[in-house]
């Protein structure tokens, strides 16, 4: 069920898809492989805003405030918050108490006919790394490991600290699978 959102009220601006991928194009185009960062940073700016705007949305649904979801609640309500936003449908899943894995196959900052080398939803890590980490009450990081600008068919991102970020991608350099490297912070 959709629940409005106040967009003035919570400094937020309604974007055509098609800018985020032409901003990518060109930042990449100007920056090179650079160009990350810089969408990077602007989504972890953004995500004090977006994490208002969600606690906004829960208080408008009478849903519960966001410090008293249970996890499953909380998945599922943050899922529902960005499909109602039009960012895109997510599924979350915990990794143990160290890691969230975020699953979208319709994600709105990923364009399927970019031809990407590699991930491309830079802006939507940095936001789920500062919101994530405002609920979780410390510092996140987040990495997308598949993204469909890529090619593939849905974009995913792994969000937890640095130290378990570091851990699975030393993991998977050395050529462990993901699932491997996953399996191995049990």
């Amino acid at each position: 069920m959709a629940y409005p959102t106040d967009l003035a009220q919570q400094q937020l601006v309604t974007l055509p898809r098609a800018s985020l991928a032409v901003l990518r194009a060109a930042l990449l185009r100007d920056a090179g492989p650079g160009y990350a960062s810089y969408l990077q940073e602007a989504g972890f700016a953004a995500g004090e805003t977006m994490y208002a705007a969600f606690e906004a949305w829960l208080q408008a649904a009478g849903a519960a405030p966001v410090t008293s979801l249970g996890l499953t609640a909380f998945h599922a309500q943050l899922a529902a918050f960005f499909a109602d936003s039009g960012w895109g449908h997510l599924r979350m899943r915990a990794v143990g108490d160290v890691l969230v894995r975020i699953e979208a196959s319709d994600w709105s900052e990923s364009d399927p006919s970019a031809g990407l080398d590699q991930p491309g939803c830079h802006w939507s890590a940095g936001m789920f790394a500062d919101l994530l980490g405002r609920v979780a009450g410390g510092p996140l990081a987040a990495f997308e490991i598949s993204c469909r600008s890529a090619g593939d068919p849905h974009c995913e991102w792994l969000v937890g600290s640095a130290e378990v970020l570091t851990f699975v991608y030393d993991r998977c350099s050395a050529g462990h699978a993901l699932d491997e490297a996953l399996a191995a912070l049990a």
